[in-house]
């Protein structure tokens, strides 16, 4: 295994321009997951990495080599594509052992890699089946396995499970993650489902218009985001943001008052310069509301999610604005239509700059 390198990594096509000198490090043996929506480049990042498509500018490495022009089977990677791309004719095992066969790997070292990564991946007893007779868990593991045999520096995953059900997306999550920590391989793995990444990743990479927007474990996206694109990506439901009014600042701290909220005044610590009148925005987790917070706010629930231990009520503030999105547990819960006052401890609030987006810290 090894670790990757991405320095001013630039990919245009034509005068289009799509990825934005992105500057990364993976290191040797982390599961890194690029993230983020539709067209923020992150398959054609995985693409450049794989040497599917050609890097513009910069400078790619993994370990001590530089293959930032290198041929895609001299890269030492095995990449697992959203469609499986068996072949339909071949068995399980002619299926994982083509490329070793191609490469003139000799027959018992494949029968040993391909015995080996059947047995890591619970293959064994389907190894004389065709994809049609595979449920589409099993093909999926199966495009895993073809991958597991070529023993690859890195593994590149490209949306791997967006063909499957929500039930065998979970089974299927537990199984790479438990594939990833089995072999202790750099893994690289693409998703737009946040979920996925926060469950999955010792790194998580968000990105958006081809440019990384912050990168870190996944605790620290989702409790210290850098900017409220990170914020609101990154947290399922996501986080309620308000708009807000600086009224003054004194001593690191900085009252906010929140109109959308009928006007309380929340007092931030901050060492960001700030000036009275500043538009700001204020961050808040659905959980982050408790009964007995120390800001009380007053709201009116619209809709109510159940679901099971826990619900999640979509209430209105004194505006007409986004909704507010309450995380609520236990027993007792207020119904549709009802009033809910719910309070916050002013401490785990984050505070945002309205016009650029940037945390103020």
């Amino acid at each position: 295994m090894a670790e990757l390198a991405l320095n001013n990594a630039i990919k245009r096509y034509g005068a289009t321009q799509v990825i934005h000198g992105v500057d990364l490090q993976v290191e040797d043996g982390d599961f890194c997951v690029f993230v983020g929506p539709s067209g923020c480049g992150k398959s054609t990042l995985l693409r450049m990495i794989a040497g599917l498509e050609d890097t513009t500018e910069g400078r790619m490495t993994i370990g001590t080599r530089d293959v930032t022009h290198a041929d895609p089977a001299r890269r030492g990677v095995s990449m697992v594509f959203q469609t499986y791309a068996l072949y339909p004719h071949m068995t399980v095992r002619e299926n994982m052992s083509f490329g070793l066969k191609i490469g003139g790997t000799p027959k018992a070292e494949i029968t040993r890699k391909v015995d080996e990564a059947a047995q890591i991946l619970k293959l064994t007893d389907y190894m004389d089946r065709r994809p049609k007779a595979l449920s589409g868990g099993q093909r999926q593991r199966v495009a895993i396995g073809r991958a597991i045999v070529r023993q690859p520096d890195v593994f590149l995953f490209d949306e791997p499970l967006s063909n499957l059900d929500a039930e065998l997306r979970v089974e299927m999550r537990v199984e790479i993650a438990k594939l990833h920590k089995q072999l202790g391989a750099t893994m690289i793995y693409v998703t737009h489902d946040q979920v996925e990444a926060m469950t999955m990743a010792d790194k998580i990479v968000v990105l958006r218009d081809g440019r990384i927007e912050q990168a870190g474990p996944p605790a620290r996206l989702y409790e210290d985001p850098d900017n409220l694109f990170v914020a609101g990506f990154i947290g399922s439901p996501r986080m309620n943001f308000f708009e807000g009014v600086v009224e003054r600042t004194e001593s690191g701290q900085a009252l906010v008052s929140l109109p959308c909220l009928g006007g309380v005044a929340v007092p931030v610590a901050v060492t960001a310069a700030l000036r009275p009148g500043q538009a700001v925005k204020i961050g808040l987790r659905p959980e982050h509301f408790e009964p007995g917070g120390q800001i009380q706010v007053d709201l009116n629930i619209e809709v109510i999610e159940n679901l099971g231990g826990v619900s999640y009520a979509y209430a209105a503030g004194a505006q007409d604005t986004h909704p507010v999105i309450v995380e609520m547990r236990g027993t007792s819960r207020p119904t549709e239509g009802g009033a809910l006052t719910m309070g916050f401890d002013p401490a785990v609030a984050l505070l945002f700059d309205s016009e650029t987006g940037l945390r103020l810290r």
